[in-house]
């Protein structure tokens, strides 16, 4: 098993899951028994990972470091000896700025990651050609994630916004401003919601009250660009955030050590934003 931090677990539509581990590799699980599949070495760290769209082809991507440089990998899972003898058959090397997230487009046909600089990036996975370049961050980006008809790219980024882009395009759409890091971004599936998470760094927390620390989940109308609200709970900085497909609850996970699952009551439906 890991020997080191799990970064990303990742499930498919076909009973595996895959996650990404900073011990340099990373796993292919049946998530029915917990029994490992295949285990694919790096030579870094392993950032990010995840499946396409078909669930064919995995990609993962590894840090620059231990002078090694980052690299975004894809396995084509139908053929089984790329995995066993881990020879992914796309190598794209990243030179400039390593890739701390990475998630599959609107289309299989490319890749958006985000990176330690700011810029958001797509890659062609067939051709190794980087696409689109977007700079519209000053800092890390800490997540990334798509709307549920993923036309709509929401990015939390360390300089304290998170930004909307068109998925495809990357044309830029709105901007949502708080006054602290923001780690997870998500878009609401049934009404105009975006919701943000975050906090002081982590490594600040323990000489921090939770009030000052900041760690509320806060609620932005996604057209308007203003606050509507804010959850309390955790006690530390929000790591992640996911809307439950259905729209009716949300899920944030915390540097505390709880993941809180939240219903909304009846007041949520019955909110119009009054402009």
């Amino acid at each position: 098993w890991y020997q080191r931090r799990v970064r990303e677990a990742v499930v498919s539509t076909q009973s595996t899951g895959v996650t990404a581990s900073a011990d340099q590799s990373c796993i292919i699980w049946d998530t029915e028994t917990g029994k490992i599949l295949h285990k694919m070495a790096a030579k870094s760290p392993v950032r990010s990972c995840g499946y396409s769209l078909t669930n064919d082809i995995l990609c993962f991507t590894t840090d620059k470091a231990m002078s090694q440089p980052c690299f975004i990998k894809f396995y084509d899972l139908r053929d089984k000896d790329q995995v066993i003898t881990n020879s992914p058959f796309r190598d794209i090397q990243v030179d400039d700025s390593k890739v701390n997230r990475m998630i599959w487009g609107t289309v299989e046909d490319y890749v958006i990651t985000g990176h330690e600089n700011g810029q958001i990036c797509q890659y062609d996975w067939k051709s190794g050609e980087r696409l689109r370049v977007d700079h519209s961050h000053e800092s890390l980006i800490k997540d990334l994630q798509l709307s549920k008809d993923r036309t709509m790219l929401i990015s939390a980024s360390k300089d304290t916004t998170a930004k909307l882009f068109d998925a495809k395009t990357f044309h830029f759409l709105k901007s949502y401003k708080t006054d602290r890091p923001v780690n997870s971004a998500a878009i609401s599936p049934i009404k105009h919601h975006i919701l943000l998470g975050g906090g002081q760094e982590a490594m600040e927390v323990t000489t921090s009250h939770a009030k000052s620390g900041k760690f509320e989940a806060r609620f932005f109308h996604l057209i308007f660009e203003e606050e509507i609200g804010r959850v309390k709970g955790h006690f530390g900085p929000i790591n992640t955030l996911a809307f439950h497909p259905n729209g009716k609850q949300y899920s944030s996970g915390a540097e505390d050590g709880y993941v809180r699952i939240h219903d909304f009551d009846q007041s949520y439906y019955d909110f119009e934003y009054d402009f």
